[in-house]
């Protein structure tokens, strides 16, 4: 096949309409609220985003962590601060009541199949809020202190909810793929 400018034009155009489309879904995107956060990672799976402001003299974070979600559907956004998967994660996590209104609470995750119901955390978390809107859920909160140091490894999950509690989310495929290792100050 031969290379022609008009084949380079064509998918310089592509991938540059491509990136221009990944950079809103993070570095552009506009809060309602006009925060504005420092940093932001688009999360590889999940279609996920976290936004961050690290705070030195108090050594705590601010985040924003959004996801595409249903109406029907729950979200969850963790730190792990003693290894690198689910167990052991301190959430927050989102989802909507059957009447619209929006519940967020911290809950610690102590095994594969835990009760996602409200309890406290291995860390002080403060300042905890949720909205949902264009099928987004996002949630806010104050996380730390951090006493062991900016990196830390982090998960994020999705799932259903049913009576009006999260259910078990998908065990394969990019829901067993939504951790990493996240660098405040990256």
């Amino acid at each position: 096949m031969e290379v022609t400018s008009e084949t380079i034009f064509t998918i310089s155009i592509i991938l540059s309409l491509f990136l221009v489309s990944s950079a809103k879904s993070c570095k552009n995107y506009t809060f309602a609220s006009k925060q504005v956060f420092t940093s932001c990672s688009e999360l590889p799976v999940l279609q996920a985003n976290l936004h961050w402001n690290y705070i030195p003299e108090t050594k705590s974070v601010h985040i924003a962590y959004r996801a595409n979600q249903t109406p029907t559907g729950w979200v969850a956004w963790a730190i792990n601060p003693t290894g690198t998967g689910m167990v052991g994660s301190q959430a927050i996590v989102a989802f909507r009541y059957s009447n619209g209104t929006v519940a967020v609470y911290t809950t610690p995750i102590d095994s594969y199949n835990p009760l996602m119901q409200p309890g406290n955390l291995s860390f002080p978390v403060s300042n905890v809020s949720a909205t949902y809107a264009n099928n987004e859920m996002m949630i806010l909160a104050v996380v730390g202190p951090l006493v062991n140091g900016t990196t830390f490894n982090h998960a994020w999950q999705a799932g259903p909810v049913s009576n009006e509690n999260p259910q078990i989310h998908s065990t394969s495929g990019p829901n067993v793929e939504s951790t990493g290792t996240l660098d405040l100050l990256s």
